[in-house]
Protein backbone atom coordinates (compact mmCIF):
# COMPACT_ATOMS: atom_id res chain seq x y z
CA UNK A 1 0.00 0.00 0.00
CA UNK A 2 1.35 3.37 -1.24
CA UNK A 3 0.10 6.74 0.02
CA UNK A 4 0.89 9.89 -1.25
CA UNK A 5 0.05 14.00 0.10
CA UNK A 6 0.57 15.99 -2.55
CA UNK A 7 2.63 19.27 -2.47
CA UNK A 8 0.48 21.13 -5.79
CA UNK A 9 -2.67 20.67 -3.60
CA UNK A 10 -4.15 22.30 -0.14
CA UNK A 11 -2.48 20.42 2.49
CA UNK A 12 -4.74 17.92 4.33
CA UNK A 13 -6.11 19.74 7.71
CA UNK A 14 -5.29 16.09 9.78
CA UNK A 15 -2.73 13.50 9.37
CA UNK A 16 -3.88 11.85 6.31
CA UNK A 17 -3.15 11.41 2.60
CA UNK A 18 -5.02 13.02 -0.22
CA UNK A 19 -4.78 9.01 -1.52
CA UNK A 20 -3.85 5.92 -0.86
CA UNK A 21 -3.21 2.45 -3.19
CA UNK A 22 -4.28 -0.74 -2.23
CA UNK A 23 -3.75 -3.25 -4.30
CA UNK A 24 -5.66 -1.94 -7.97
CA UNK A 25 -7.88 0.18 -6.07
CA UNK A 26 -7.17 3.65 -5.19
CA UNK A 27 -9.19 5.89 -2.53
CA UNK A 28 -9.28 9.49 -2.51
CA UNK A 29 -9.78 11.19 1.44
CA UNK A 30 -12.98 13.79 1.42
CA UNK A 31 -11.64 16.35 -0.54
CA UNK A 32 -13.06 20.68 -0.66
CA UNK A 33 -13.04 23.20 -3.04
CA UNK A 34 -10.24 24.13 -0.69
CA UNK A 35 -7.12 25.14 -3.07
CA UNK A 36 -3.48 25.16 -2.84
CA UNK A 37 -3.57 29.03 -1.30
CA UNK A 38 -6.21 28.00 0.93
CA UNK A 39 -8.83 29.82 -0.99
CA UNK A 40 -12.60 28.70 -1.45
CA UNK A 41 -13.88 28.39 -4.59
CA UNK A 42 -17.64 29.65 -4.71
CA UNK A 43 -17.31 31.04 -1.56
CA UNK A 44 -17.53 34.70 -0.99
CA UNK A 45 -17.42 36.61 2.32
CA UNK A 46 -18.77 40.66 2.30
CA UNK A 47 -16.93 43.36 4.65
CA UNK A 48 -19.26 42.21 7.47
CA UNK A 49 -17.84 38.61 7.18
CA UNK A 50 -21.45 37.48 6.37
CA UNK A 51 -20.51 34.68 3.21
CA UNK A 52 -22.02 33.80 -0.06
CA UNK A 53 -21.96 30.55 -1.58
CA UNK A 54 -22.18 28.75 -4.91
CA UNK A 55 -22.75 24.94 -4.46
CA UNK A 56 -21.97 24.94 -8.33
CA UNK A 57 -18.75 26.85 -8.08
CA UNK A 58 -17.75 24.58 -5.31
CA UNK A 59 -18.95 21.19 -7.03
CA UNK A 60 -17.10 22.01 -9.89
CA UNK A 61 -13.60 22.75 -7.56
CA UNK A 62 -14.15 19.48 -5.59
CA UNK A 63 -14.59 17.20 -8.57
CA UNK A 64 -11.36 19.01 -10.31
CA UNK A 65 -9.43 18.49 -7.29
CA UNK A 66 -10.22 14.93 -7.21
CA UNK A 67 -9.51 14.62 -11.03
CA UNK A 68 -5.84 16.13 -10.21
CA UNK A 69 -5.10 14.28 -7.23
CA UNK A 70 -5.88 10.71 -9.11
CA UNK A 71 -3.81 11.41 -11.69
CA UNK A 72 -0.86 11.67 -9.79
CA UNK A 73 -2.02 7.79 -9.27
CA UNK A 74 -1.76 7.35 -13.03
CA UNK A 75 -6.11 7.10 -12.85
CA UNK A 76 -8.70 9.60 -14.04
CA UNK A 77 -12.56 10.42 -13.11
CA UNK A 78 -13.32 7.62 -15.96
CA UNK A 79 -11.83 5.08 -13.21
CA UNK A 80 -13.91 6.07 -10.11
CA UNK A 81 -16.44 3.13 -9.22
CA UNK A 82 -17.78 4.97 -6.09
CA UNK A 83 -18.26 8.19 -4.42
CA UNK A 84 -19.72 9.91 -1.36
CA UNK A 85 -20.78 13.10 -0.91
CA UNK A 86 -21.17 15.11 2.11
CA UNK A 87 -23.72 18.51 1.31
CA UNK A 88 -23.86 20.86 4.74
CA UNK A 89 -27.51 21.54 3.13
CA UNK A 90 -29.34 19.33 1.18
CA UNK A 91 -31.30 22.46 -0.81
CA UNK A 92 -27.68 22.71 -2.83
CA UNK A 93 -28.32 19.19 -4.09
CA UNK A 94 -30.01 20.55 -7.47
CA UNK A 95 -26.78 22.58 -8.02
CA UNK A 96 -24.43 19.94 -6.76
CA UNK A 97 -26.48 17.44 -8.45
CA UNK A 98 -26.67 19.36 -12.15
CA UNK A 99 -22.57 19.63 -12.01
CA UNK A 100 -21.74 15.80 -11.16
CA UNK A 101 -24.00 15.50 -14.32
CA UNK A 102 -21.35 17.34 -16.68
CA UNK A 103 -18.49 14.83 -15.17
CA UNK A 104 -20.20 11.70 -14.80
CA UNK A 105 -23.35 9.77 -16.64
CA UNK A 106 -25.49 6.62 -15.79
CA UNK A 107 -22.36 4.14 -16.65
CA UNK A 108 -20.30 6.17 -13.74
CA UNK A 109 -19.71 5.05 -10.24
CA UNK A 110 -22.22 4.12 -7.84
CA UNK A 111 -23.26 7.14 -5.46
CA UNK A 112 -24.33 8.07 -1.70
CA UNK A 113 -25.47 11.92 -0.60
CA UNK A 114 -26.11 12.80 2.83
CA UNK A 115 -26.25 15.76 4.60
CA UNK A 116 -24.18 16.98 7.67
CA UNK A 117 -24.01 19.10 9.67
CA UNK A 118 -21.17 20.79 9.32
CA UNK A 119 -17.86 20.45 7.81
CA UNK A 120 -13.87 21.37 8.77
CA UNK A 121 -14.12 24.92 7.48
CA UNK A 122 -17.25 27.58 7.35
CA UNK A 123 -16.55 28.15 3.98
CA UNK A 124 -17.09 24.47 3.17
CA UNK A 125 -20.63 23.51 1.61
CA UNK A 126 -19.63 20.05 0.43
CA UNK A 127 -16.87 17.78 0.73
CA UNK A 128 -16.87 14.13 -1.50
CA UNK A 129 -14.70 11.12 -1.18
CA UNK A 130 -14.14 8.53 -3.61
CA UNK A 131 -12.92 5.10 -4.65
CA UNK A 132 -11.37 4.28 -7.92
CA UNK A 133 -10.07 0.85 -9.82
CA UNK A 134 -6.96 1.14 -11.46
CA UNK A 135 -4.95 -1.99 -11.78
CA UNK A 136 -1.10 -1.37 -11.20
CA UNK A 137 -0.29 -2.55 -14.13
CA UNK A 138 -2.70 0.12 -16.02
CA UNK A 139 -1.74 2.77 -14.06
CA UNK A 140 0.71 5.59 -15.25
CA UNK A 141 1.89 7.49 -12.01
CA UNK A 142 4.01 6.91 -8.88
CA UNK A 143 2.21 4.00 -6.88
CA UNK A 144 4.52 2.06 -5.35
Amino acid sequence: MTTQVLAHKAMPRGKYPHIRRAGDFLFVSGTSARQLDNTFPGAVTDVQGTPTFDIRAQTRAVLENIADILSAAGAGLSDVVDVTTFLVDMSDFGGYNDIYGEFFDYDGPTRTTVAVHQLPHPLLRIEIKCMAYKPLSKARGVDG
